[in-house]
């Protein structure tokens, strides 16, 4: 007999997202749905999973265990929100009230807003301030299903803020059940101070920044926006591999408002991730789709910037490309922390099943990360991070619009909430 001190009995559905990692093509459509499931922990790993008889005959609970009643709830994986720009200060809704007006993301960079405007704000806050920032933001992912989160710096712009940023995000990954991957992002734009010396700037964060950032373990991933007026493939291609060199992992913003090859480069490089890819080529689809390069997309973007154009994800999945959901969590363009947005808009917004996005928002999005050994489908040996819908079946997550049907989350084997309610954490 396993022993198990948690177990969740009688599930509407249990859908595991198990089998092939990554999940491509035709194997986005199966979500491996159990139903009438059960599932159960010991020590924060799942040790079981499968139907009611199958778990009466092979699992004991302990004496001191948690049961939880599934009936009328639908299981999944815990989303992994793999592209978040969580440790900033300040808000921008002057500058979306300008955009309701018609103005531009890049007619609002040019007149000082933008990115520069959350620099400003987040320069002078003190990293306990960015703590506190982030939790909050953190309980709020936590209630709509995220338990896996990438957050980046780059709102700093230069060493000491930088730094903060990522000291921010380690501390807050130390106090909240959510499990935070870094990524250092300094060349998130050109600070206002570089603008005439770019290159000067590429030196201070290849030959400065970064190696502090390895120095303190603040980092695993490095990112770069590779864009027009921002950075250019080649100067992209320079710091990509001077962060390779350092021993981080590489994630690209590509080709989001102009087709400039960042997803070939991204491949090329062999990145986790390009994301963004609203403007992505042909030669970039087919790129990606030869690549273990994961294209990680963010309807909330589009949505929020309110454009008309979106990524290409019909042909990318049916290119043969890993395909990522995130929110892409920032004041500028996706002032969202929820995942349960991102994945309704992917099927209302962009034309994906409801299948092939959840596989997006959890397995994939753990690919992306280098997390699927851990996260993303719910499988024996794995974390337990699961989340607990109040849904006769899990259409109805994306069917049921305007509300959040989330009852319980388990996070690493603990109720970290419990009837929509947040856990005091211990």
């Amino acid at each position: 007999m396993k022993s198990a001190d948690l177990a969740v009995l009688g599930c509407e559905q249990l859908v595991t997202c198990g089998g092939q990692i990554p999940k491509r093509k035709g194997s986005l459509q199966d979500l491996g749905v159990i139903e009438n499931g059960c599932i159960a922990s010991h020590q924060g790993k799942i040790v079981f999973i499968g139907d009611e008889k199958k778990f009466n005959d092979e699992v004991r609970l302990e004496k001191s265990g948690i049961r939880v009643d599934g009936k009328g709830l639908v299981g999944l994986p815990g989303f992994v929100d793999s592209h978040t720009h969580l440790p900033f200060a300040g808000t921008r809704e002057q500058e979306f009230v300008l955009r309701l007006k018609g103005y531009t993301y890049l007619q609002l960079a040019e007149k000082g807003l933008g990115i520069q405007t959350t620099v400003n704000a987040t320069r002078q806050a003190s990293k306990e301030e960015l703590v506190s920032l982030c939790l909050s933001r953190l309980d709020r992912m936590l209630i709509h299903g995220t338990t896996t989160v990438e957050g980046k710096s780059g709102y700093g712009l230069n060493l000491k803020d930088e730094i903060k940023q990522l000291e921010a995000l380690q501390e807050a990954d130390s106090l909240h059940p959510i499990d935070i991957v870094s990524t250092f992002m300094g060349a998130h734009e050109v600070p206002q101070e570089f603008k005439s010396k770019k290159s000067d700037y590429i030196d201070l964060l290849t030959d400065q920044i970064l190696p502090k950032v390895r120095e303190k373990n603040l980092a695993e991933f490095f990112d770069v926006f590779c864009e027009e007026g921002v950075y250019s493939i080649e100067e992209t291609r320079k710091m990509v591999r001077a962060a390779k060199e350092a021993g981080l992992k590489v994630k690209i913003h590509a080709d989001e408002f102009s087709p400039l090859g960042g997803a070939q480069l991204a491949a090329e490089e062999g990145a986790g991730s390009a994301d963004h890819l609203i403007n992505i080529t042909d030669e970039g689809i087919q790129k990606l789709a030869k690549s273990h390069t994961v294209a990680t997309l963010l309807p909330s973007v589009s949505f929020f910037l309110m454009l008309e154009k979106k990524a290409p994800v019909r042909k990318l999945i049916e290119g043969g490309a890993i395909v990522a959901l995130a929110t892409d969590f920032n004041p500028g363009s996706s002032m969202t922390e929820s995942m349960l947005f991102v994945l309704q808009l992917a099927v209302f917004t962009m034309k994906m099943s409801i299948e092939e996005a959840i596989h997006a928002a959890t397995i994939n999005a753990a690919y992306s990360l280098s997390r699927h050994e851990d996260v993303g489908s719910l499988e024996v040996n794995k974390k337990m991070d699961l989340v607990l819908y109040e849904a006769p079946n899990y259409p109805s997550i994306v069917y049921h619009l305007g509300i959040n049907p989330i009852k319980h989350v388990i996070k690493n084997g603990k109720l970290a909430v419990k009837n929509g309610q947040i856990q005091k954490r211990s």
